[in-house]
This record gives C-alpha cells, sequence and structure tokens, in this order.
C-alpha cells in the first residue's frame, strides 16, 4: 500500500503554537517597553518634583541665613553703641568725681585749718583762764580747809551730845526692854520673852491669850506690882 503526501494533524497544529507563541513575545516585549517608559517618566516626574521642592528650601534656607547675617549684624553695631554710651558716661562720672574730690580735699584742709586756728585760740584762752583759776582756787581751798576743820569740829562735839541725847532718849522710851518695868530682871525678862511677852503694852494692857501667859509667871516675886509699874511707864 503506498504511503500518502498528505501532512499528519499534529504537524498542521505546529505552525499555530508558533504563531501564538512570536504574538505574544512580541507583546510582551511592547508591554515591557510601555512599562520602561512609564517608569523612566515616574522617575523624570520624581526628579522634577524634587528639585520643585528642593528649590524653596534652599531659597528659604538662604533668606535665613541672610536673615541671621542681618540681625547679628545689627546686634553688634548695636552692642558698640551702647559700650561707647557708656564709656562716655563712665568717663563724665570719673570727671564729675574727680572734681568732687578735688573741692572736698580743698574744704577739708580749709576746715581742718580753721578748727586748728580755733583750738590754737582756745588753747590759749584755757591757759590764761587755768593760771588765773588756779590762783584764785589755792586761796579758796585754803580758806576752806581752815572752815572745813573748824565745822567739822563743831559738828562732831554736835553729833556726840545728840547722840548721847538720842541713846537717852532712846532707853527711856524703850517699851520692848522689861527690865524697866521694877521687879523684873534679865532672867525673868528672858523667861517673858520666851512666853511671847515682848513689850510693855502686853504687861501694862494684856489679852486674855497674853494674860495666861504672865500667869505662869505668877510665882515670881513682885509678879502682882509687874501692871502698875508697867502702866507708869507708858504714862
Amino acid at each position: 500500500m503506498a504511503k500518502s503526501n498528505k501532512p499528519s494533524k499534529s504537524e498542521d497544529k505546529r505552525p499555530n503554537v508558533d504563531k501564538i507563541v512570536k504574538k505574544v513575545n512580541k507583546e510582551f516585549e511592547k508591554t515591557s517597553t510601555q512599562i520602561e517608559g512609564l517608569v523612566d517618566d515616574a522617575f523624570k516626574q520624581l526628579d522634577s518634583l524634587q528639585n520643585q521642592i528642593q528649590e524653596p528650601v534652599r531659597k528659604l534656607m538662604k533668606e535665613i541665613d541672610e536673615l541671621r547675617e542681618r540681625e547679628m549684624k545689627r546686634f553688634h553695631d548695636e552692642l558698640d553703641r551702647r559700650m561707647e554710651e557708656f564709656q562716655k558716661i563712665q568717663s563724665q562720672v570719673m570727671e564729675r568725681l574727680g572734681i568732687a574730690q578735688r573741692e572736698a580735699k580743698r574744704s577739708q584742709e580749709s576746715v581742718t585749718k580753721s578748727i586748728g586756728q580755733e583750738t590754737r585760740e582756745t588753747a590759749k584762752t584755757a591757759k590764761s583762764s587755768g593760771k588765773k583759776a588756779a590762783k584764785a582756787g589755792k586761796k579758796t581751798a585754803s580758806t576752806a580747809k581752815t572752815n572745813a576743820s573748824k565745822a567739822a569740829t563743831d559738828a562732831g562735839a554736835g553729833a556726840r551730845k545728840a547722840g548721847a541725847t538720842a541713846k537717852a532718849a532712846a532707853k527711856g522710851n524703850d517699851l520692848s526692854d522689861l527690865t524697866r518695868i521694877k521687879g523684873i530682871g534679865p532672867v525673868t525678862a528672858r523667861k517673858l520673852q520666851g512666853a511671847g511677852i515682848t513689850s510693855i503694852n502686853q504687861i501694862a494692857n494684856p489679852t486674855e491669850a497674853e494674860q495666861e501667859k504672865l500667869n505662869q509667871l505668877s510665882s515670881t516675886k513682885g509678879f502682882r506690882t509687874w501692871p502698875d509699874e508697867a502702866k507708869k511707864l507708858i504714862g
């Protein structure tokens, strides 16, 4: 049986597959090219955007630097001006102080000179007055010494006389001296004082309590006459 020259079904399908593969590859390449183009455009836009952002930032930084330099310059200028004013004021103050010091020194010298002159004059007058006063004082002192000696002698005599009189009067008016009562000696007086009887009045005009204390010495000689004697002393 003779072979047929007609292609088989598998051979008929192979060219169609190759065409499809080629078509797919072509579409892929086309898509890749488009994607690369889109990516390049994106990068370009990004660079452009970055430049747009950086430019204002650089401009702003530049303005800030310029402003800072201007302010620093203004500050230094103002500081220099203030320092000059301060130095001028300081010079004026120092000058005025110097004038004031010179005037104060001249015034002090004038006052010192005046005080010294017055002091010398006062000392001279005081020296002269002192000599006169010393001379007069010496004479007065001598007279006063004589008078004082005489007065002291007279006063001493008068004092001794007055003392004796006062002593006698005091002794005569001493109501605490129980021995002034006739019949009471020193021993009896001490007994009475120990019992609380310390005054002639208590014997002359005793209270009930004082009378009871006196009755404790009723056995003493002259006991009954004590009240009458005490009343005589009181008067």
